[in-house]
């Protein structure tokens, strides 16, 4: 049932993602280019997910443990290292250029392009060279 609890979660995702327009690398570097020519129909995406997510933990919290779980898995660690904040600036780096984040571009595989290719490619590559500089294979 976690799985497919899973997989409902992440199919609900990819439909809001295709609906809201965060497919569309044009779109994302339309609303990234504040200097420029900006897009700004991607902030009510932004304030939908904030909102949902700020009812949804309220409600998801005063359950007390999750349907599908023994107990909720959440992080322990709360400092910003220079790993984190290295690959948060090696992520928006990439979002930035390419127009993709990991949600869309995996939502958006039906459509593959040599621009999307590229990105799973390097975000691929990615992983592999973090996995392998944490020491855990």
């Amino acid at each position: 049932m976690k799985t497919l609890m899973g997989f409902v979660a992440g199919l609900l995702f990819s439909l809001g993602l295709a609906i809201s327009g965060m497919t569309d690398p044009a779109r994302v570097v339309g609303f990234l280019d504040i200097a420029g020519a900006w897009d700004p129909t991607l902030i009510f995406v932004l304030g939908g997910a904030v909102v949902t997510t700020f009812i949804g933990y309220r409600l998801v919290w005063k359950r007390g443990s999750p349907l599908f779980a023994g107990r909720f898995a959440l992080p322990t660690r709360r400092d910003l290292d220079p790993r984190l904040l290295g690959g948060a600036a090696l992520f928006g780096i990439g979002w930035g250029l390419s127009g993709y984040c990991p949600g869309p571009a995996v939502a958006s595989i039906a459509g593959l392009s040599l621009p999307l290719a590229a990105m799973l490619v390097a975000m691929a590559a990615g992983w592999w060279v973090a996995k392998r500089l944490s020491g855990s294979h």
